[in-house]
């Protein structure tokens, strides 16, 4: 045989080759939905009946590039409004006489208090505007029950904003606009809020529910928003009840959610409008929609709009009217006055919520939490009385025992696998930095996270069936007329069966929303063994026709967890150049360890539920060693990577600080440099020396001998900082800016500091170092 390969290893690796081939088709398609290439764009010509994601762009690019600056206290937010406010007259001008449409400018003050990541703050506002459009049929009253669509127009500090939120800005004027053209008149009033002050701790939403008369109207609620470019416009948060993910999943023409995404929402150290609407001053039916994608440019001077991934405004727009649709058509809709009465509230606290996940963004599968109670107990159900089920013929209390020990040692043996896929690439992560010069090589170049950590995490899986090949059995054969052969297999699934099953029982248990993926695989796992077992008595159960019949029936639940999966570790490797991370030696592992133990869990998730049955292949000596040389070609092919680039920037963080006597004196003023992710400052001066000869700063810096700024000057203020019109005050308990270490960089005027970031415009490797600022300075007033 070639290359020294038996006719066993040989089979092996033939299966090897097919899986591997099966998993990169369904990472292509993967790759295609949540990258919205199977969107098609309408072009700005497109029928006025029609979305069109080109008309929303020609709105991104007017916002983002003709006007400069939509931060609150600048011109550019003022210029804004009067862009939307005109936009909206233009459509009102144009509108039959069946339509009534009532445009307001607000401006909104207050003050209010919340929780936002563990930390009290006090808010006070004023003078802040807000944008709003409600359109009605002619015949409608006030008092009608209306749908709001938020979304906010002012941007972050330093970013154009095109992403965030210039996006949602432009959908929501596109939707008004394709309501008045098309001649569809609401049946319920329909209400846009251009919401100008959401990055400020959203005080926009805030004064709309406090003072605007319409907010009493109110029974539905749709907030856009953006954490990305583009890509998957994904529903983050639903609720109070099930009734707007159900409104949802029959409306969306490209359906975009999955009921998991709210047990994950509220550990992200960040919040949307969405809290303000339906938790701290409304109990609100509503859907938090986000784009997801393109976090690399997430509130950084490149969220541009040429930043903007295709098809994902076409599809937000498309879904966008559809829901609107289904809100202002459905019997439940109510005001938020009546939605306070008794009937409405009893009603709601019957209803905790629903299981609802997309199937690759073709079409929604939804039920309620109730059926959920019933049907995600039936795997583990099937796995306890199956040691009954299995001794029919022969029932005696001995056998049942000594089927549930082997169903166990199957339970235990595959848990052992999933254990070692994890902790195996998380071992890798830390050998490979060991001998490497710098950390998150995977961050511009994601599938090098693939390359390095998916055959360690399969090597991990595959190890207790190589080293436990001979399945120790607690039954007797003769009882049961079949082989040992038979009876370990049947222990091995059954087994990794049991595991899902309790998986998912524990995710039902602890309340949560996951359990579908988990219970997908349970009920895939029950047909492709069926199928299997059918196959195995014509061709045998070691013959690879019988390992096809094995797979086929999981290629659905194997597509969606391959989408599923992709998904969560694209969005965890964009969002660790922000993440921040504590000071060396420990924090320069940290990236890489959790990008290890999510792309371990994803393989186990993915592969996992095969390995019972293609184990018998895939554990052999010559696979492993195989597996064990891609790792070794893996650390050597991603130490020759940078783990920066123009399309995924280093994060580097300037601050002015001020020590002031008093609220009128000006004592002193500094600057300091931070770098949010665990590649440090010292690394940011190696590679960028330009940057520490205008510092006159030394490139051996450590920390150890670096003057390091305190604490106190990166937290917020109580003391208001700007007396303009348009102000707000912040009080704040101790809280930590990204847990990162800042260096102190020297006092002076503030027209020297800007001498220095004109001379900061070096390239590192690609990237341009003065644009990467996310936070610019402001002149003290």
């Amino acid at each position: 045989m070639a290359f020294g390969l038996n006719s066993d290893d040989a089979a092996a690796f033939k299966l090897l080759l097919c899986l591997a081939v099966m998993y990169g088709l369904m990472s292509m398609l993967a790759h295609s939905i949540v990258h919205m290439k199977f969107v098609k764009p309408l072009a700005i010509d497109a029928p006025l009946d029609r979305f069109s994601e080109a008309r929303a762009v020609e709105h991104v690019r007017i916002l983002s590039q003709e006007i400069e600056g939509r931060q609150e206290g600048r011109p550019g937010l003022r210029e804004a409004a009067r862009y939307i406010n005109g936009q909206l007259e233009m459509m009102k001008e144009r509108a039959s006489d069946e339509f009534r449409i009532e445009i307001e400018e607000t401006v909104v003050d207050g003050s209010f208090s919340m929780m936002f990541l563990g930390h009290s703050i006090s808010l006070g506002y004023r003078n802040h505007t807000n944008i709003l459009m409600r359109i009605s049929s002619v015949d409608s009253r006030d008092t009608d029950p209306s749908v709001l669509i938020n979304g906010h127009f002012d941007s972050p500090l330093g970013s154009p904003g095109a992403g965030d939120c210039g996006t949602c800005v432009a959908s929501m004027l596109e939707v008004a606009r394709l309501i008045v053209d098309s001649g569809w008149v609401p049946p319920r009033p329909v209400i846009f809020l251009f919401n100008g002050a959401e990055e400020l701790f959203l005080l926009g939403s805030h004064g709309f529910m406090e003072k605007h008369r319409w907010h009493d109207t109110i029974g539905a609620f749709v907030n856009v928003e953006a954490s990305g470019t583009g890509g998957l416009d994904l529903v983050c948060q639903s609720g109070p009840g099930s009734w707007p993910s159900r409104v949802y999943a029959q409306s969306a023409v490209y359906p975009m959610a999955h009921s998991a995404a709210q047990d994950v929402f509220p550990v992200i150290p960040g919040d949307t409008d969405y809290r303000i609407f339906s938790q701290d001053y409304g109990n609100i039916p509503g859907l938090d929609i986000i784009f997801l994608f393109g976090g690399y440019f997430y509130h950084t001077s490149y969220d541009t709009v040429e930043r903007l991934l295709p098809g994902s405004i076409q599809a937000r727009g498309e879904n966008l009217f559809s829901i609107i649709k289904g809100f202002t058509n459905s019997s439940m809709l109510q005001n938020f006055y009546k939605q306070a009465s008794p009937e409405i509230t009893i009603h709601q606290d019957k209803d905790d919520g629903a299981i609802f996940f997309d199937y690759l963004s073709w079409f929604m599968v939804f039920y309620s939490s109730g059926l959920a109670l019933v049907l995600h107990k039936i795997p583990i159900a099937v796995f306890l009385i199956l040691p009954f089920l299995l001794n029919l013929r022969n029932f005696s209390i001995t056998s049942c025992l000594a089927t549930f020990s082997d169903l166990t040692k199957g339970f235990l043996s595959h848990a052992l696998g999933v254990f070692l896929a994890i902790v195996s690439p998380v071992m890798f992560s830390i050998l490979r930095l060991l001998f490497t010069n710098y950390s998150m090589n995977w961050f511009s170049h994601p599938y090098l996270a693939y390359l390095m950590f998916v055959p360690c995490s399969l090597v991990g899986l595959l190890i207790p069936r190589t080293f436990w090949s001979c399945f120790s059995l607690s039954q007797d054969i003769s009882v049961f007329q079949a082989s040992r052969e038979v009876l370990s297999d049947e222990a091995r699934f059954w087994g990794a069966f049991g595991f899902f099953s309790s998986l998912t029982m524990a995710y039902l248990l602890a309340g949560l929303s996951g359990g579908f993926l988990t219970f997908f695989a349970c009920i895939s796992m029950l047909a492709a063994w069926l199928s299997f077992s059918l196959a195995a008595k014509h061709y045998g159960r070691r013959s690879l026709r019988s390992i096809l019949f094995f797979v086929l029936p999981m290629v659905p639940y194997l597509a969606y967890s391959v989408y599923f999966g992709g998904f969560l570790a694209q969005f965890l490797i964009e969002k660790t150049g922000m993440m921040g991370s504590i000071p060396p030696p420990y924090g320069y592992f940290i990236p890489d360890i959790v990008v290890a133990v999510t792309i371990g869990v994803v393989t186990s998730v993915c592969i996992g539920p095969l390995i019972p049955v293609c184990g018998h292949w895939l554990a052999r000596s010559s696979i492993l060693q195989f597996l064990l040389q891609i790792i070794v070609i893996g650390l050597a092919v991603s130490s020759q990577f940078f783990p920066y680039s123009i399309a995924a920037p280093k994060r580097v963080v300037l601050q002015q600080t001020y020590l002031t006597s008093g609220p009128n004196h000006l004592e002193n003023s500094s600057y300091e440099l931070s770098v949010v992710d665990s590649n440090s400052l010292i690394f940011l001066l190696k590679h960028a020396p330009d940057v520490a000869n205008e510092l006159q700063t030394d490139l051996d810096l450590s920390f150890e001998t670096a003057n390091l700024s305190r604490q106190e000057n990166w937290l917020i203020d109580s003391n208001p900082l700007n007396s303009s019109s348009h102000s707000t005050q912040m009080g704040v308990k101790c809280t930590d800016a990204w847990g990162c270490h800042f260096f102190h960089l020297f006092t002076g005027t503030f027209s020297s500091f800007l001498h220095v970031l004109q001379k900061f415009e070096v390239s590192c490797q690609g990237i341009n170092i003065k644009e990467r600022y996310t936070f610019p300075l402001f002149d003290f007033q």
